[in-house]
Formats: structure tokens, C-alpha cells, sequence
């Protein structure tokens, strides 16, 4: 496959145009030297686009790079300093670069939350969390009550730390709203406005304590970073499934 073959096939499944007012450029945001014809035959798949991402990528012999949170945010951005730098590495490596945002995180097939409300196996999955109009969150009710320690162990399964825990809600959990990385206070009094016992988020705002402490809601920040790992690895795992391409996976854990 070429790079616009690819781009054909990411369309076919991230609905990018119920999401044309996201600010974050989504789709090819730097081409390679021939995107009609150079075969794309190892793909990397990142949280973000950095210095250390590229690098990478360009040391596994990708020839494209796909991220969550790409290089360009809706604005003319000056081509200097380690902007310049990161795309400059890619040019001189001939790696593509591909974005997925918000269209990523909503996606009920491979998005981070639909994803994250798979890992916790709750059931009567629906939409959640509005953005200008539309869902890019998701929500569900667990098939047996859990705590709040429990809930997180099942969220970060593999002992990552969460960034805080608010346990101000029930000590059974039942009903789970989650929306990945920055979920903000909208969100969240969304939640507490429709009866969900927890609301998990990538990160929260200091002053979303007393919120969530007055309105007696369990919180729990797992990471902007970690919440939003889950998105870029099921498109990898369907893209090798689908068209058979080589994949890899690059961790560059935040801490945040």
C-alpha cells in the first residue's frame, strides 16, 4: 500500500468528517517523497509526535508514523525550534506522518474509550461526554459492582499508577462514564447530572476535588497519556489484521 492507499483506509473507519471542526489537522500532516507510489510497509503507532517518537520510528525503518496528537493544532505555526526539528527528521528520514484525534477518541470500533469501556467489560455501552454537539466519550454499567481500587486495577492492568483517585462516590460501583485525556469539568458534571457512580478521565483540574467531593462521584485520573494508548494500538492491531503490514508500537510514557 501507498501512503494515499493508506489514507483511503484509515477514512473507512475514523469518520473524520462528523468531525471537520476539530482544531487538531487530522489525517496526512507530513507526506513522503512519493505518496502515490513508495510502498508504506512498516507502520509505527505513537501517543505523540516528538523529538523521540521520530526517532524512533525512523530507527525501526518505518515509513510512516502514526499518532494521536500530531504536529499541527489548527493555527499557522512558525517552522522553528523543535518544530522545525521534528519535521525536519521526518523529511530526512522519508517517514509519513499520519494524526487521529478526536475522531480517535469517539471511534466505537478502536477508539481510546470505547476501548477503555471494553477493557473494564462493562455492558450496555453508549455514547457519552458532548463535544460541540457530539459524543467522544462512552459509558456502561460493570456486570458486578467493584470498589474503587478495583476499577482502577482493571483501567491500568498492567500496574501503571493513576495520576489521582477521588473516592468520593459509592463504595460499589456499578455505572462507569469515561472520557480519555483531558476530560474537563463539562464532562464531569455530565456525569454526575445523569446518575453515573464513577467518571474516568485522562486528567482533571484542581478545582474538579470539590466538585466531584460535593457531588459524592468517584473519580479517577489515569493518565492523559495512559488513558490514550489504547486508541493507536487497535488501529495497529487491525491494520496488521486487515491488510497485513508490518506494525509497531512506541512507548513513550509521560508520566502524565
Amino acid at each position: 500500500m501507498n501512503l494515499m492507499q493508506l489514507d483511503e483506509y484509515f477514512r473507512s473507519f475514523l469518520d473524520f468528517e462528523s468531525f471537520a471542526t476539530d482544531y487538531s489537522l487530522n489525517g496526512i500532516q507530513v507526506e513522503n517523497s512519493n505518496p502515490f507510489e513508495k510502498p508504506i510497509e512498516r507502520v509505527a503507532f505513537a501517543v505523540d509526535a516528538c523529538t523521540e517518537t521520530i526517532a524512533r520510528a525512523a530507527k525501526a525503518k518505518a515509513d510512516l508514523l502514526f499518532v494521536h496528537h500530531g504536529l499541527f493544532w489548527g493555527q499557522c505555526q512558525r517552522i522553528t525550534g523543535s518544530h522545525y526539528q521534528r519535521i525536519k527528521a521526518m523529511v530526512n528520514q522519508d517517514i509519513a506522518l499520519y494524526a487521529c484525534h478526536l475522531p480517535l477518541d469517539a471511534n466505537t470500533q478502536v477508539g481510546n474509550n470505547y476501548g477503555i469501556a471494553r477493557r473494564l467489560g462493562l455492558e450496555q455501552i453508549v455514547p457519552f461526554g458532548l463535544w460541540k454537539g457530539l459524543c467522544i466519550g462512552a459509558a456502561g454499567v460493570l456486570p458486578k459492582a467493584l470498589n474503587v481500587n478495583q476499577l482502577t486495577k482493571k483501567l491500568l492492568p498492567n500496574g501503571e499508577q493513576p495520576l489521582g483517585i477521588l473516592p468520593f462516590g459509592k463504595r460499589e460501583i456499578r455505572s462507569v462514564a469515561i472520557v480519555s485525556g483531558g476530560g474537563g469539568s463539562d464532562e464531569l458534571e455530565q456525569a454526575i447530572s445523569e446518575g453515573y457512580d464513577a467518571f474516568i478521565t485522562g486528567e482533571i483540574k484542581h478545582e474538579l476535588y470539590h466538585t466531584a467531593m460535593e457531588a459524592g462521584i468517584c473519580v479517577i485520573a489515569g493518565g492523559h497519556y495512559q488513558t490514550e494508548t489504547v486508541g493507536v494500538q487497535l488501529v495497529m492491531e487491525k491494520l496488521t489484521a486487515e491488510k497485513g503490514l508490518d506494525t509497531i508500537f512506541i512507548d513513550v510514557p509521560t508520566g502524565l
